[in-house]
């Protein structure tokens, strides 16, 4: 329960891939912020740029400005890249880019505003404005839908004299969005402009408004232009404010240009910074936190349990008799050098041959420790001949004859040896063969590489594996190959019963 619940923890809210080399789609937002310096002399510019927007977690920015120091600052809900340049002249261009993915999870902001003073305007404008607060509060039942009377009035085709009072002045989309700021604070209802980029492939776009209006539990967003309610997936919210996004001290002409492109990214980068951006620290005690060659190690490591599991199932349930309990998978390891093909036509020749003169040294009635020196001293003369014979016929085969485990041979060809000896050949011939087909199948499934990124990225998969293997060390039933062994004795017991 514990190995499956970090597991779903990983997956599910961290989005940890469960494939290798999985991807997921990624957005690439670059703005270039043009300003022109008119004369020589020192100049500042500022960027309000991304901070924790809803939605969506920020993977990775870069800032670009070539001879232009950089600072960044944040209060509670923004954050202002500022470039600062002693002699500067002529047009200048500034560039940030961002890289995000989409997180439904991500709330955004979670602040309580405090309710705003009722706006003091000239007259007639403040009659305006009172009256339309009350026309709307008719025309609604709580904040959400006042706020649609609202913008409703605002993005009327054909406004009354009242709302085209208020209208003045209200240029452009950001300007009716802050418009509906001062209507909704003349019922001292919360609310904020946003500006946002809408997410879709394109070369030149720029800031969008989104009405943000806080109903004392959370904070609910609108289109000003359109009514809509609700913040579409696609919309990335950049910065609070109906203030520009882009200020410069020093500069005019001023301009912020957006392009936004899509992409698919890799699923770990991406999952380890949301991790880190959740502030989880599953991530710095896993193996993702060890140096890369330790990383590699635990790759081949963490796959071993998979074989072992594999060697209780195959002896347990199927009843196939191995040298030893481990030994397959010491010979699947050696595989993962020599590759399957080229591992068993090794394993055959040289077991084979220190066979033979390990049975020979049998007549010698040497002692156990000079006896085994003896055939490891034969496996490597074997080992060296193949890889001389492989070279010579151009064969690829002996090149990687040196990384076969030349202990393990020579204890496998002293377990086969003890074997024929003491139960015959028949029974030698039959753990071998055991042992080499359970290394293959050892081999196929610790080399699988959906399994290796699932033990190497999912540790606490072991914890289930585990469960698994003492569950089936309580078994004490027939094996497969026992029902086969048997068959014809139950076959006699069920002709004799109908007899």
């Amino acid at each position: 329960m514990i190995g499956l619940s970090i597991f779903f923890y990983k997956v599910e809210r961290l989005g940890f891939p469960v494939a290798p080399e999985e991807k997921v789609q990624i957005w690439t937002v670059e703005a270039r912020a043009d300003f022109r310096r008119t004369g020589v002399g020192p100049v500042k510019a500022a960027l309000r740029i991304p901070k924790e927007p809803r939605g969506f977690d920020l993977i990775r920015e870069n800032f670009v400005s070539r001879g232009y120091g950089l600072a960044t600052a944040e209060d509670r809900n923004t954050r202002t890249a500022t470039w600062s340049k002693r002699r500067a002249s002529g047009e200048q261009s500034l560039y940030y880019q961002v890289t995000v993915a989409g997180d439904p999870d991500r709330e955004g902001r979670d602040d309580v505003p405090a309710f705003p003073d009722v706006p003091s305007l000239e007259e007639p404008r403040q009659s305006a404005l009172m009256e339309i607060v009350e026309e709307a509060r008719g025309e609604s039942a709580d904040i959400a839908t006042f706020t649609s009377a609202v913008l409703r009035r605002i993005n009327a085709e054909a406004p009354d004299e009242t709302m085209s009072l208020l209208l003045a002045g209200a240029n452009g989309s950001f300007g009716r969005a802050a418009l509906a700021v001062t209507v909704l604070a003349g019922a001292r209802i919360p609310a904020e402009v946003a500006h946002a980029v809408v997410l879709r492939d394109q070369r030149e776009s720029s800031f969008i408004p989104i009405l943000a209006v806080h109903n004392g539990d959370q904070w609910l967003y609108f289109n000003p232009v359109t009514g809509d309610r609700g913040l579409s997936p696609r919309v990335l919210v950049w910065t609070w404010g109906s203030d520009p996004a882009f200020t410069t001290e020093g500069g005019t002409g001023r301009s912020v240009t957006l392009t936004v492109r899509r992409s698919l990214g890799d699923a770990m980068e991406v999952a380890e910074r949301r991790a880190e951006l959740s502030g989880s620290r599953i991530v710095d005690f896993s193996p993702l936190s060890l140096p890369l060659d330790a990383q590699e190690l635990y790759r081949v490591l963490l796959t071993l349990p998979i074989g072992a599991f594999l060697i209780v199932v195959m002896r347990n349930f199927v009843g196939v008799q191995t040298f030893g309990t481990f030994m397959p998978i010491l010979i699947a390891l050696a595989f993962r050098e020599t590759k399957l093909g080229n591992g068993i036509l090794l394993f055959v020749l040289v077991v084979s041959t220190g066979l033979l003169i390990r049975l020979y040294l049998e007549k010698l009635h040497l002692l156990l420790v000079p006896r085994l020196a003896s055939v490891f001293t034969v496996v490597v003369l074997v080992l060296l001949s193949i890889s001389i014979l492989s070279h010579r016929l151009g064969v690829e085969i002996g090149l990687s004859v040196a990384l076969f485990p030349m202990v393990i041979l020579t204890m496998v060809i002293e377990r086969m040896s003890i074997v024929w000896e003491e139960r015959g050949p028949g029974d030698a011939v039959k753990e071998g063969l055991g042992t080499l087909v359970v290394a293959s199948l050892a081999y196929v499934l610790m080399g699988e590489e959906r399994i290796e990124h699932l033990m190497f990225v999912f540790p606490e998969l072991l914890l289930v594996l585990l469960a698994a293997t003492l569950l089936t060390g309580r078994y004490t039933g027939y094996r497969l190959s026992e029902l086969f062994r048997f068959k014809a004795i139950a076959g006699d017991k069920h002709g004799g019963a109908a007899s």
